[in-house]
């Protein structure tokens, strides 16, 4: 259980990252601010128009008496809208990330910088990018899809239904969250998402550790927007440690983190890399 606790721990770390570098904070929350207007606009589309897609995949009830037929509209009116929610819910982070590939990037590389060496990502155009990103997050998400819809159904049956399998599918979902969230650090190595997928295979508490208190969190939007740059930079501490790439310091115990050079407003140069000892292996 050592990884369990050090994923929970890289939790707590990206989050203090972001607190000791606030220059950072404000266009990491941009991407998430996006996403949840985007979100909304689209939640509220749903609601203006629930009724009449209700009466329309219930063409068998337009001859029924009333309250039946209010009745049974009424209940495809909610199940619309709580399936609407859920898909909001479930694809939030993936298509957060989406939209902030260049931004997440950028915080992820800040943040490897910090800890004393950053690898040069290779060299490709924006749209290629963000297409490789698209790409990543449906293969993640229909991974995952394996997954919640035999859990799903596994749900109905009685005591197991309502005890063990909502945990599993807390751990599946963390397990994936965290496959999406390392992208950053690891496909800056050239390690390609089935890759990521192994490795993360192999260390599997670490990223349960990691990845189920950030699902807890981001089950309210407007909570993953405020964490969501903390969770980058955590991931991306982990993935350091996934690849051996040196110890992460300890940020609870640094006296003098290294000054945000965006903190005066973008004008400074970078982290001093001098003053820190190379990383140990």
């Amino acid at each position: 259980m050592t990884d369990l606790a050090a994923g929970i721990r890289y939790v707590v770390l990206g989050q203090r990252w972001l607190a000791q570098h606030p220059g950072r904070y404000g266009r990491a929350l941009l991407p998430a601010l996006i996403a949840l207007v985007l979100y909304a606009a689209a939640l509220l589309v749903l609601l203006l128009n629930a009724g009449d897609l209700a009466a329309w995949i219930t063409p068998f009830a337009d001859d029924w008496e009333s309250p039946w037929r209010a009745l049974v509209r009424g209940l495809a009116v909610a199940l619309l809208l709580a399936a609407g929610l859920a898909l909001a819910v479930l694809t939030f982070t993936a298509v957060t990330l989406v939209i902030g590939d260049p931004f997440y990037d950028a915080l992820s590389a800040a943040v490897e910088e910090s800890e004393g060496a950053c690898p040069a990502a290779p060299e490709r155009p924006l749209w290629r990018e963000l297409w490789a990103a698209l790409v990543e997050a449906l293969y993640v998400l229909w991974r995952a899809t394996l997954w919640t819809v035999p859990l799903f159904v596994l749900g109905f049956l009685p005591v197991l239904g309502q005890t063990v399998i909502p945990v599993i599918g807390f751990a599946v979902s963390g397990f994936f969250l965290t496959l999406e969230l390392v992208c950053y650090a690891l496909g800056r190595r050239g390690i390609d998402v089935r890759e990521r997928l192994r490795m993360l295979r192999g260390r599997r508490w670490l990223a349960v550790g990691f990845g189920v208190p950030l699902v807890a969190a981001f089950m309210v939007p407007p909570l993953a927007i405020f964490l969501m740059p903390g969770a980058v930079a955590g991931a991306t501490l982990l993935a350091r440690d996934l690849v051996g790439d040196g110890a992460t310091r300890q940020l609870a115990a640094d006296p003098d983190p290294d000054p945000d050079p965006d903190a005066d407003g973008g004008t400074g140069t970078g982290p001093d890399l001098t003053k820190r000892a190379p990383a140990q292996p």
